[in-house]
């Protein structure tokens, strides 16, 4: 049931389904469009006139295209009993093949009629190959002439009469074999009409200096000209810009307004006498960071900051200092991770840090020591039981765990302090769901290892304050990074192998990662060829009876079993295993010192920041590391890119700026924070300025008297923390 309060965000709330049937949504769904929302959004890619033409050069076989193209010639052949019209279009250069099919003669003469030398048209369909020539079979046509349209089928033709007719432009929308522009555009032209009225105050359109929604999605969708299109869409940009910065600074004046129970600093106690015993020395980045979180415990407002550290920097180490500051001021604190391995390591590296000082109330342990409990779906319902009470009495002053932390029977004694790791995999809903489990407002750090340009971070975690911790600790080991194109160098792949055999030989260990799990997930489709890219499971017996006979192998991914995988995990950290082969279930939390060689196959199905938290799996012990990247490279500059930086630079915040630029911003932070058509046309490197004035707007914006009783900037905040938790969909 909608919950909107205004007639404009009701339509735009109303699903797909109900406007044009369920098959036609299903396709919609399938680019990512379930609301009307959605629908008008929908940016055409670019538009056309009458004069236009299409440069075939930018083709691609296997793309869904819509080409303005000159017929050359054209000719009618029979095989067989079935008729076929071909006809070779051109762009002035290079030349197409369109061709159709019919056992009726009079399609075939109306076909041929319509495709006479001379005439132009735009063609719809996909691009094949057939003798090395681009070909279009049974695409979707209809020939311009002037302002009439004629030829294709009756329901194109009709609906794309209807856009000549409503502009001087004609948009072409990004769209899918059984979705063509024109139905997407007939579409739209369906609900346009029934959304009157602006999804923002007119004050706020004013101060804003953008156009009244109704004028942008004309201009949008119905343009005379381009330029008029440009600043329709940027009205569009600006709406999703200053949504999210006004509900973070909704956020942040909330925050601003909660009490904490300050968690001071003691002089005498459990983290003193943890510092005391640290075999080596905090880097400045940790000290700095650690004094202004241990000033931001000690008041009255709840701490909210984002910790986002280079791989290998000692992230950990700073949460767990400021969870030791509010065990001693008489608080729990608790660590939430997105899977149990990173959980399980978690708990490990933390009772290995306090040895007995978190032996909790265990005879001989130091006095001032503290509990530390594991909780995970996977444990028994005795251990269970058992964290669960040491929970409920404050005997666990540390509790570590995944998702299990957030269901109902777990009730903490006095919860003080919520570390969120690895923040990208968690919706906003879920860090507020484990925050609700404290007696007063908690004190909040969420930490990630995968750095977030600070473009993003002010898009998407605009109501925390951002620390980076860009040093590696002293003693870690440099890593060499080598692409290698085995296109180019196939002779590599056997040199990889031997490098491990080396590295196992000098009592070291190895990784090989892999793209796919098995033999089903291991063809793709690429620039319109069928590729086999490396599977674990049909690696490793390959490995173990060829290259690395003789070597003990183990593997881990995402579908075997919980224990299986923990058992193997294990085995590879306690030296029981020389090789351990895995998908990027190692992504993160997975630390073997001994490990010093990785070898990424198919490295280009990855993105940056992703090799990079690969990558980061080697080199944590005095070691030398070597990652090689190997990829079969052909004529694709993104991946060269990628794979180049990779190699000339172990700086994660400079390849996450680079991943930026190269892939989508829902891309680059995951499913869980950028949420169903979050960022749909905004770009935070390129609209960098547009989402500051928007920041600047919506602070002056939540002052106003006016705000607090507009409906329409309440709808907005809703859809906005919506939208962040993918649920517009669902609360529509």
């Amino acid at each position: 049931m909608s919950t909107w309060r205004t007639p404009i965000y009701r339509e735009l709330g109303r699903r797909l389904v109900d406007v044009v049937g369920g098959k036609t949504a299903a396709e919609f769904a399938k680019l990512g469009l379930v609301t009307v929302d959605d629908l008008v959004r929908h940016v055409p890619r670019r538009y056309i006139s009458g004069t236009e033409g299409t440069d075939f050069g930018t083709l691609r076989v296997g793309d869904d295209v819509a080409v303005i193209a000159t017929v050359k010639r054209s000719e009618r052949f029979w095989t067989r009993g079935t008729g076929r019209v071909t006809a070779t279009l051109t762009d002035g250069r290079g030349t197409v093949t369109a061709s159709f099919f019919s056992k009726k003669e009079h399609i075939l003469n109306f076909w041929l009629g319509q495709l006479a030398p001379g005439n132009r048209g735009i063609f719809v369909g996909k691009v094949g190959a057939f003798n090395d020539q681009f070909q279009l079979t049974h695409p979707d046509f209809v020939i311009l002439d002037g302002a009439r349209i004629t030829g294709g089928k009756a329901a194109v033709r009709d609906a794309m009469q209807r856009q000549v007719q409503r502009a001087t432009m004609v948009p072409l929308y990004p769209a899918s074999g059984k979705l063509p522009t024109w139905v997407i555009g007939d579409s739209i032209q369906m609900v346009l009409p029934t959304l009157r009225g602006d999804t923002l105050p007119e004050w706020v359109v004013n101060a804003a200096g953008v156009l009244p929604l109704e004028l942008a999605l004309s201009e949008v969708h119905e343009p005379i000209e381009v330029d008029n299109a440009r600043h329709g869409v940027e009205r569009l940009r600006f709406d999703e810009a200053f949504g999210i910065q006004l509900a973070m600074a909704h956020r942040r004046r909330e925050q601003a307004h909660q009490v904490a129970t300050p968690r001071p600093r003691r002089a005498d106690g459990l983290l003193a006498a943890f510092d005391e015993r640290l075999p080596f020395t905090l880097t400045a980045g940790q000290q700095s960071i650690g004094e202004t979180v241990f000033e931001e415990l000690a008041g009255t407002s709840p701490m909210n900051r984002l910790l986002q550290g280079e791989v290998g920097s000692g992230k950990t180490l700073v949460a767990l200092r400021a969870m030791l500051a509010v065990v001693d001021a008489g608080g729990q604190a608790v660590l939430l991770a997105p899977t149990e391995v990173l959980a399980k390591q978690h708990y490990k590296t933390i009772t290995t840090l306090l040895g007995d000082l978190g032996e909790g109330r265990k005879l001989g342990a130091h006095p001032d020591a503290t509990g530390v409990v594991l909780l995970t779906g996977s444990r028994s319902t005795a251990g269970k039981r058992e964290a669960l009470n040491d929970i409920l009495t404050g005997d666990a002053g540390i509790v570590i765990g995944t998702h299990a932390l957030l269901s109902d029977p777990v009730t903490f004694f006095d919860l003080g302090l919520v570390v969120v790791d690895e923040q990208h995999r968690f919706g906003v809903e879920q860090r507020a769901a484990l925050s609700a489990k404290a007696q007063q407002k908690p004190h909040t750090l969420v930490m990630t290892a995968t750095p977030i340009p600070r473009s993003i971070a002010m898009t998407v975690f605009g109501d925390l304050e951002v620390s980076e911790l860009r040093e590696r600790p002293a003693g870690r080991a440099p890593v060499q990074t080598v692409f290698v194109n085995t296109r180019q160098n196939p002779h590599w792949v056997d040199r990889a192998w031997e490098r491990i055999r080396e590295e196992v030989a000098a009592g070291r260990q190895a990784f090989i990662v892999c793209p796919a799990i098995n033999a089903s997930e291991a063809s793709v489709s690429e620039e319109g060829e069928k590729r086999t890219i490396a599977a674990v499971e049909e690696l490793v017996p390959m490995l173990a009876s060829g290259p690395l006979k003789g070597l003990r192998l183990g593997a881990v991914h995402g579908k075997q079993p919980v224990a299986e995988r923990d058992e193997t995990m294990a085995a590879f950290a306690s030296g029981k295993l020389d090789v351990l082969v895995a998908t990027t279930v190692i992504e993160v939390g997975v630390d073997v010192p001994n490990a010093s060689v990785m070898v990424v196959m198919d490295a280009d199905r990855f993105g940056l920041s992703q090799l990079h938290q690969l990558r980061g799996r080697i080199g944590r012990g005095s070691h030398p590391g070597l990652c090689l990247l190997l990829a079969p490279v052909v004529d694709n500059p993104d991946a060269d890119t990628r794979l180049g930086a990779m190699a000339a630079t172990t700086d994660g915040f400079e390849l996450a700026e680079l991943d930026l630029t190269l892939r989508r911003e829902g891309d680059v932070l995951g499913a869980a924070q950028s949420g169903r058509g979050s960022l749909k046309l905004l770009r935070a490197v390129a609209d960098a300025d547009l989402i500051r004035r928007a920041k600047v707007l919506a602070e002056q914006v939540i002052d106003d008297e006016r705000a607090a009783s507009d409906p329409l900037l309440a709808d907005l905040m809703a859809k906005a923390e919506e939208v962040a938790a993918g649920e517009w969909m669902e609360k529509t």
